[in-house]
């Protein structure tokens, strides 16, 4: 294939042996397959259209995986008081079929890029605090207009570039981890400076006045940084 050229969110096209060929949203399909394509896209199928010299020749029907745990995934986020939303450019019904399986409520379908990262603003100007997941070409805009981007490990290379984190196994439920170990972390940070700042305030005047015997000071200063490391360490108990 040569002068290949893809549409985001629309399609791609190319020459192969001097005939254009493309692969494309399924508009102005004849009546012959338009049946299929009802059908398809009825029972949760992407549909394309293979085009040769700009004719429609074929309409191709896609089904994407749905990946391991991700009802779980969902649900797991639902738990900590996180709201799932699925952006798709697929079809109504195929959007559909995936929220079913997966426990998602809010869907909004046929979202080119540049939608994708319309509905991220929305959401952030209405005060949601927003992490995007994505990992295709698509989704690189809105990776990167998110508070947080968050690509899958086996997703382009333009997504990987766009997000802030990299989920390194395709499992989402490794997203439940995530938020788990960012809330502890937050948790045993404050903990921490609350201890730090505890302990100067009430050291340092003490020492001021000679009311604290040096040798005791260095001693409550070890001891201090002790407590903060082995706080710190319980760290590596979130997620199993």
């Amino acid at each position: 294939m040569t002068d290949f050229a893809a549409t985001p969110g629309l399609g791609a096209r190319g020459t192969v042996e001097g005939t254009e060929v493309a692969v494309e949203r399924p508009e102005g399909v004849p009546d012959e397959l338009a049946a299929a394509v009802a059908g398809w896209e009825a029972a949760g199928r992407t549909v394309v259209a293979v085009r040769v010299d700009r004719g429609i020749v074929g309409v191709i029907g896609l089904v994407d995986p749905i990946a391991d745990g991700s009802r779980a995934a969902v649900a797991g986020l639902r738990a900590r008081g996180l709201r799932p939303v699925l952006l798709t450019g697929d079809s109504e019904a195929a959007a559909r079929t995936v929220a079913a399986v997966t426990g998602i409520e809010e869907v909004h379908t046929r979202v080119l890029p540049d939608d994708k990262v319309g509905v991220v603003r929305r959401l952030q100007e209405s005060g949601a605090v927003v992490a995007m997941v994505g990992d295709g070409v698509n989704d690189a805009a809105a990776l990167a207009a998110a508070d947080l981007g968050i690509a899958v490990g086996s997703g382009t290379d333009v997504a990987l570039e766009a997000a802030d984190m990299v989920l390194v196994r395709d499992d989402l439920r490794a997203l439940v981890v995530a938020v788990d170990l960012a809330r502890a972390t937050l948790g045993t940070i404050r903990g921490n400076l609350l201890w730090a700042f505890g302990y100067n305030v009430a050291a340092i005047p003490l020492a001021a006045a000679g009311l604290l015997n040096p040798l005791l000071a260095g001693a409550a200063m070890a001891l201090s940084s002790l407590l903060v490391v082995t706080n710190s360490l319980r760290l590596r108990r979130v997620g199993g």
